[in-house]
Order: structure tokens, then sequence, then C-alpha cells
């Protein structure tokens, strides 16, 4: 692991921006979800596995494969 990984990381600008569009895409998935799915347990399981996803896309975002932070050149 990266010695930063457990360090608050400042999104840029570029990236805020994709993180604002993915926030978007999952929010729609979840309100489709929500629409569509019976509730009960596995509607809230799969409600709650789209959050997780929704923050690992912003740390892929934020992110190299290595875990060092993704700066903009």
């Amino acid at each position: 692991m990266h010695p930063s990984t457990f360090e608050y990381l400042m999104p840029t600008e570029e990236q805020q921006k994709s993180m604002a569009a993915i926030r978007n895409a999952f929010a729609d998935c979840m309100l489709n979800v929500v629409t569509i799915v019976p509730e009960g347990p596995d509607r809230t399981y799969l409600l709650r596995q789209l959050r997780e996803c929704g923050m690992w896309a912003n740390v892929a975002i934020t992110r190299n494969p290595d875990g060092s932070p993704r700066r903009e050149e």
C-alpha cells in the first residue's frame, strides 16, 4: 500500500468533475433500484453495495493502480 493510503487526498478540479459525474450515475442507478426492485433485505444489500462501489469509484479517480495519488501533470 502507498504511504498516503489513509491520508486525505484533495481531488483536483478535473477529478471533482469526474466524481460528480460518477455520483450522478450511481444516483440514477439507485433510483432505478428503488423504483423497480421490491423492498426487502436483498434490495437493502444491493443499495449498500452500490454505495460502496460509488466510493471505490472515487478512489479510482484520485489514485493510480499502485495507490499513489493521481496528479494532473
